[in-house]
């Protein structure tokens, strides 16, 4: 597959996304393991109206759903079982068909050096956990208007 055809098949599907009203309705991908954080931040995300939220329990689900329903942005844990985030990550950003979706890292150890770690690996952004949730939604809604003015 070339990179046009790549390019053609990516817009063809953000233009058939859902819409509410005229504001066209964000796909998230969460990859995340634990049931309770995804439970809290996908109701949270899709109460607000504007995020449809997929889920995938670990990084190798994760990299599976990102090929086949092409989200807008990706919220991704650093540490899961199977393919943890850091390799996940990797794959993504090595794969035409994902390699522009945005990740933005999620991890409980905010340690020194973690941020600069993942931001050096391809993500967009990093962000602690526990989730601060108005925060993340400004930084999904920063990265993704960045997004925007890149791709016009």
């Amino acid at each position: 597959m070339g990179t046009r055809w790549v390019a053609r098949q990516k817009a063809a599907h953000r233009a058939s996304r859902p819409q509410r009203g005229r504001i066209a309705v964000v796909k998230v991908l969460y990859i995340e393991d634990n049931d309770d954080d995804v439970y809290m931040l996908k109701m949270r995300l899709e109460l607000l109206g504007d995020f449809e939220v997929l889920t995938a329990e670990d990084g190798e689900r994760g990299c599976e759903v990102a090929v086949a329903e092409q989200p807008d942005i990706i919220l991704m844990d650093l540490e899961m079982p199977v393919v943890h985030g850091w390799e996940a990550a990797r794959r993504l950003k090595g794969n035409p068909q994902t390699q522009d979706i945005p990740i933005i890292a999620l991890s409980a150890h905010a340690l020194a050096g973690e941020r600069e770690k993942a931001l050096a690996t391809g993500r967009q952004e990093f962000d602690t956990k526990p989730i601060e949730f108005d925060r993340l939604v400004a930084t999904m809604r920063r990265v993704l208007a960045h997004r925007s003015e890149v791709s016009t």
